[in-house]
């Protein structure tokens, strides 16, 4: 953006990563802005400006994430409406579209008169014109290890993880009734506060002692629940089992866990982990 006039003969904008720069009287670009301009109403407005942009940044992400682990049908017209926002484009490009089964390829364009531009595995630029696409978890892409080959040979920079997002395949059968994971139960935390504190980090909410994940599989909601501890906040706590409920609590049996749910599930569980107490002879054996 131009350069506005603030106090003092200095002059303010926003600069190309989106922080406020400052350069003084004699157009000399300044490390940063002055204490004497902190309080300035275009410095105020341009840093309120910044923090709105970010935020809006975040939230685009976060719904084009909502995208694809719900793998939701997604209007053509409507990326064609967003994509003129630099934020909105931003979170789409590169991301795996489908529009049927021989129509995959890497979104980098919406044209409301030339319709989507993909490329596609054979590394041909094409344009499509459905009435929707899908952002499909990776999960569900068949030609998963395909895809993220050529999306590093391309160079593509996803802002959502997609391609290269941890997944977990769902083994193709279990013990019968079984209901829960114990892969990541045994974990030591100092404090249950601490693994409260991972969670938050990772963006995951807790409810009840467990680390909670929703995940929507052909239309029916479906919590993935992290066992963490009920107990005192500053008191040691050892992480419990991995189990998949319905909304309304019931336990589901791991065989009715649906992909994308079991994969997510085990992300989280897998991440919170990760930041347990690692004991000394557990680290020599790694």
């Amino acid at each position: 953006m131009g350069w506005l006039d603030a106090g003092s003969g200095y002059q303010v904008r926003i600069g190309e990563r989106g922080k406020v720069q400052c350069r003084n009287a004699k157009g000399k670009l300044l490390a940063s802005v002055p204490s004497a301009l902190k309080e300035d109403p275009q410095v105020v407005r341009l840093r309120q400006l910044t923090e709105w942009l970010d935020r809006h940044e975040a939230e685009c992400r976060s719904t084009v994430d909502e995208w694809m682990v719900r793998s939701l049908p997604v209007p053509t017209a409507l990326l064609v409406q967003v994509w003129a926002d630099s934020a909105w484009a931003a979170a789409l490009r590169d991301l795996v579209v489908t529009a049927g089964p021989d129509e995959v390829g890497f979104l980098r364009d919406a044209d409301a008169e030339r319709g989507l531009g993909v490329v596609t595995l054979d590394g041909d630029t094409v344009r499509l014109a459905p009435e929707s696409v899908l952002v499909p978890h990776p999960v569900l892409l068949e030609d998963l290890e395909e895809l993220r080959e050529f999306g590093a040979e391309l160079g593509v920079d996803q802002k959502v993880q997609q391609l290269f997002r941890q997944t977990f395949a769902r083994p193709s059968a279990f013990a019968a009734g079984q209901r829960s994971v114990d892969e990541f139960s045994g974990g030591r935390f100092e404090q249950l506060n601490h693994a409260f504190s991972r969670c938050r980090t990772l963006g995951y909410p807790v409810r009840g002692g467990d680390a909670v994940y929703t995940a929507y599989e052909n239309g029916v909601v479906v919590e993935a629940r992290y066992w963490l501890g009920g107990d005192y906040p500053e008191g040691e706590a050892w992480t419990g089992d991995l189990r998949w409920t319905l909304a309304d609590g019931t336990a589901l049996p791991l065989a009715d866990v649906g992909p994308v749910a079991w994969s997510e599930g085990m992300r989280m569980a897998s991440a919170i982990h990760a930041g347990r107490v690692v004991a000394e002879d557990e680290a020599v054996a790694k």
